[in-house]
């Protein structure tokens, strides 16, 4: 079960924001806290197995994550599962469902999979992680939804 979902309305169709989410690179377009994602090895790349380098900042603190794609179903679902070596780092998950008008609702969901002491670690260095997330998530939601239905105007 997700730490953190929320869920906005997108006046476009689903393959439309599904391109979108899946060009990870533009990712830094979007997140307050990614600066930059690139794909590792050749492609085909946003489906599953895809692997990729994450870069992100917090103020001063700077630092990377790789990342594989473990979910791409065309439209309506892309997941993917982020890692710092061995170590489990959080799930991310973009749900798309259609509606009636034609346009969509994105549900961005994230889930915490670093070790309890990890998290404790960091939560004393870097305060809480739920908070700085579910503010990331938000925005990142509403630079989407501005991204994709200013593409379609």
């Amino acid at each position: 079960m997700p730490d953190h979902s929320e869920s906005i309305q997108v006046a476009t169709a689903p393959a439309a924001v599904y391109a979108l989410i899946t060009d990870l690179p533009r990712m830094s377009e979007w997140s307050p806290e990614c600066t930059r994602v690139t794909w590792r090895g050749s492609a085909p790349y946003g489906v599953v197995g895809s692997r990729f380098i994450g870069h992100n900042r917090v103020g001063a603190a700077r630092w990377f994550t790789q990342g594989v794609v473990t979910e791409a179903l065309v439209d309506r679902r892309f997941t993917f599962h982020i890692h710092f070596g061995p170590v489990p780092i959080s799930d991310w998950s973009y749900e798309l469902a259609p509606a009636a008008d034609g346009t969509c609702v994105v549900t961005e969901s994230w889930t915490d999979r670093r070790p309890r002491p990890l998290r404790r670690a960091f939560a004393l260095a870097f305060g809480q992680r739920a908070p700085r997330n579910e503010h990331g998530i938000h925005t990142t939601l509403v630079n989407l939804k501005a991204t994709a239905e200013s593409a379609v105007r």
